[in-house]
């Protein structure tokens, strides 16, 4: 059942230590069968991917192609309903303002002896977007996925989406549309970040994949980092509330559970200062799980993995929040910028009563792709550096090299590397 806590009993370190400790994530088994995966796939290609797309999801391609035109995706976006499509892409075009304030400034300057430094960004050549289709298909992630990338500069996008049955959702098609994505797979699981990875007859290989996904998808991108450049290694989804009573406990109970619905393994937190108020939200959320058409995944996720944390005061809550470092932080208090200016690790946060998570979801403009399982304590939401590269410059002059080559030299013999310290004397006339 859901974890009660209150900071002031006794046991009430251990119990939330063990929360923290808590990772909900894939096991050795998973590992072991994504390891087969990908070496299956770059051994076999196109092979491997029908025999594990048959296995998985049920369907191989009557005439053998893997790619979904790109007129289907248009289609299905020109099909949309008005307000559908209107949604998209405002959405879109909220994702491209704030993701184009983000693109980084060259530098390029000459210092005080003469030397020129600098460096250079530049977009990789090749990204792939991997876009879930089992238990729920998200037309927002991919354009948090792709918007970035093509901020960014990207020349080549890459779709890889599973179709069970060999079907397709019409609503990531259109979004794909939008987007401008350059090629759609049906392909899917670990196998379709392997043929990313490594590239097959027909599928040429990427330089970054980015995307949600299952465990084993999951898996795959942390076995193939450094093969290719990656987001993250994402859990499920979790949220942290902070509220106090003023709050009507409807509104904290749906934002927890905007999470819970997502994942049976998701979790949701709530840190409040009143005891009665932590009782009006748990009452809540039973009646709203019994409303909701994914009832059984988000009772499954708050029985399991719900906490409700009742504190003294609010003023501890931050130091709970920096400890548990969530994906969502939801702070619902009349001011929240105090809460926010001692809250050090989160994937993002979420200011005042009339902010809920779900917003910043779908339309608001940061991106939702964001670090889970305690991962905000190192690495952020996803951005366009993830989709490019810093090269560093410098260019010497005669004045510049004799100012700082013999401080080179007296480091490259201390290393005991001759070549190194020779190639500068030689320069200096030493």
């Amino acid at each position: 059942m859901m974890q009660r806590l209150r900071s002031s009993d006794p046991g009430f370190a251990r119990d939330f230590a063990r929360i923290v400790r808590d990772r909900r994530e894939s096991d050795e088994s998973v590992a072991r069968d994504v390891q087969t995966i990908i070496e299956d796939v770059r051994l076999r290609g196109d092979e491997a991917l029908a025999e594990y797309t048959e296995k998985f999801d049920g369907h191989v391609p009557e005439d053998g192609n893997w790619q979904i035109p790109l007129e289907d995706c248009r289609e299905a976006f020109d099909a949309l309903q008005p307000e559908l499509r209107a949604a998209l892409e405002l959405a879109a075009q909220r994702i491209r303002a704030y993701h184009e304030a983000q693109l980084p400034e060259d530098r390029d300057y000459t210092d005080a002896i003469g030397m020129r430094l600098g460096a250079r960004w530049r977009a990789v050549d090749g990204a792939g977007l991997y876009v879930p289709g089992g238990r729920a298909a998200y037309p927002s992630s991919l354009l948090m996925n792709a918007i970035p990338a093509r901020v960014a500069g990207v020349e080549r996008l890459v779709m890889m989406t599973p179709t069970p049955k060999g079907e397709v959702n019409p609503l990531v098609l259109a979004a794909a549309h939008l987007a401008g994505v350059d090629e759609v797979w049906r392909v899917g699981g670990a196998q379709a970040i392997a043929a990313l990875a490594h590239g097959t007859k027909t599928i040429k290989p990427v330089d970054v994949i980015t995307g949600p996904g299952n465990a084993w998808v999951a898996e795959a991108k942390r076995q193939l980092f450094g093969v290719v450049g990656i987001d993250m290694v994402a859990g499920p989804s979790e949220i942290l509330v902070i509220a106090d009573a003023k709050n009507d406990p409807q509104w904290i109970a749906v934002d927890l559970l905007s999470q819970a619905e997502h994942d049976p393994v998701a979790q949701s937190i709530l840190i409040t200062d009143d005891a009665a108020f932590a009782d009006q939200v748990a009452d809540m959320i039973g009646v709203e799980i019994a409303m909701l058409p994914k009832a059984k995944i988000a009772k499954a996720s708050w029985d399991a993995y719900g906490v409700i944390i009742v504190v003294d005061s609010l003023d501890e809550a931050p130091a709970l929040a920096n400890a548990l470092a969530a994906e969502h932080v939801e702070i619902a208090t009349d001011n929240p910028e105090v809460l926010f200016d001692q809250i050090r690790h989160a994937g993002s946060v979420f200011l005042g009563r009339v902010t809920p998570e779900a917003i910043g979801d779908y339309i608001a403009g940061p991106n939702h792709v964001l670090p889970t399982g305690r991962r905000a304590r190192f690495s952020s939401g996803l951005s366009v550096l993830d989709f490019m590269k810093r090269t560093s410059f410098i260019a010497g002059t005669d004045q510049a090299l004799a100012a700082i080559g013999p401080a080179a030299i007296a480091l490259a013999e201390a290393e005991g590397l001759t070549a190194h310290a020779r190639s500068i004397e030689l320069r200096l006339g030493i």
